[in-house]
């Protein structure tokens, strides 16, 4: 017996991109001490006061059935949410709660798109976006970026390849490269969507990790709203990766039809875990500036370090947890020299062909140890990559 082609094809050269992540951690659970800056998980826990909400919510008997769309007052708090930060009209009936971002952004393509159906996205882009379009059996293409433009999509990149497309997915602030799109990027995109009939999916799970400039919502363009769907999730703002909790907000009509598609797939959220999420958005955006403010720090230290080393150069990181990085001048994709280093230094991180070809001769650094570890981290990869850039044969 074989597997469905659907399945079949998900990884298209058998790749899924995480290979040097899996060598890492392997290399972990043989006894093996690895410096891991590969996947954006905080250096720190869930806060102890979630827990407990989550802990009490448990033990009062909420572990049952929940309502599939989500409890009323997390949807609320999420519509209000919504609404205050980007000023658009945000209600209950706009809002889904789903497991997690990843489950938001699978749903919202099979709500958008049929079998068939050419699904855009941008580069760089976060490593499972190929693969969940083509779980869909969608004709997954992706949009060329340019690190000279800070790898934010241009119209003449973007436009030839959206004709007959359906929906056309962005990431901003961007994992991997910590660009923040401008309000002009989000405008030229609003415009093709408007032009050429695209659903608009805009993953925004790092709209609290903003460290130059602001977050901007195209949701909140002229007639964006009824034609945007907007990924969420409580993962990044709230150091919950493990809890599983995220949204869709969208048209009224399109929500109804994610709840039905909810209630024959993942059934819903957990209550008491929702609950948890609930409390943990009622902290407020200071608790939210708290869990973010490590990476704003480490990234202030990146940047004091990367002056000093011209053969790495930083793609400016204007937002979420990670760092990209041009190691061009090794002479090395980033999948050697990431393999390298893993071998040589003890150091893992991820090489930016992971995220597509835009991303080719780049890594991703997550930012996402102790301070002092991170910069004796980065510096020794700076270190690396200045040796491999002088043994390169020159004339």
């Amino acid at each position: 017996m074989k597997p469905s082609q659907r399945i079949s094809q998900m990884n298209l050269d058998g790749s899924d991109g995480w290979e040097v992540f899996l060598r890492a951690r392997g290399l972990c659970d043989a006894g093996h001490k690895i410096i891991e800056l590969t996947i954006g998980e905080h250096d720190i826990r869930t806060d102890p006061s979630i827990l407990k909400a989550m802990h009490a919510s448990a033990i009062a008997g909420n572990t049952g059935y929940a309502m599939v769309p989500g409890l009323q007052e997390l949807r609320k708090a999420v519509a209000s949410r919504i609404m205050q930060r980007t000023g658009v009209p945000t209600d209950i009936e706009n809002v889904m709660i789903t497991t997690g971002g990843q489950a938001a952004l699978y749903a919202a393509h099979a709500a958008t798109c049929d079998p068939g159906d050419t699904a855009l996205y941008v580069e760089p882009y976060y490593a499972t976006y190929p693969s969940t379009l083509r779980a869909q059996n969608l004709n997954a293409v992706s949009v060329p970026t340019h690190a000279k433009h800070g790898f934010e999509p241009r119209k003449t990149d973007l436009e030839p390849l959206i004709l007959g497309a359906r929906s056309l997915l962005i990431n901003s602030p961007n994992n991997p490269s910590g660009t923040v799109y401008s309000r002009q990027t989000h405008e030229m995109i609003a415009d093709l969507c408007k032009k050429y009939d695209l659903w608009l999916i805009s993953d925004e799970v790092y709209d609290t990790q903003v460290w130059d400039g602001m977050h901007f919502s195209p949701r909140a363009l002229p007639e964006m709203a009824k034609r945007t769907l907007i990924i969420g999730s409580m993962s990044k703002s709230h150091a919950m990766t493990g809890s599983r909790v995220g949204w869709i907000v969208g048209p009224k009509d399109m929500i109804l039809k994610l709840i039905d598609l909810a209630t024959n797939t993942t059934y819903g959220v957990p209550g008491f875990i929702q609950e948890g999420a609930l409390f943990a958005l009622s902290l407020g955006s200071s608790f939210e500036e708290k869990i973010g403010a490590p990476f704003r720090r480490r990234r202030q230290i990146a940047l004091n370090i990367l002056k000093k080393f011209p053969a790495v150069r930083a793609i400016d990181p204007k937002g979420a947890m990670y760092l990209m990085v041009d190691i061009s001048a090794t002479g090395l994709t980033g999948e050697e020299f990431a393999n390298r280093l893993l071998d040589e230094r003890q150091i893992a991180v991820m090489p930016g062909e992971s995220f597509g070809a835009s991303a080719a001769g780049h890594l991703r650094i997550a930012m996402t140890i102790e301070d002092d570890q991170f910069a004796s981290a980065l510096k020794t990869l700076c270190e690396f990559a200045t040796q491999l850039a002088l043994e390169l044969p020159h004339g």
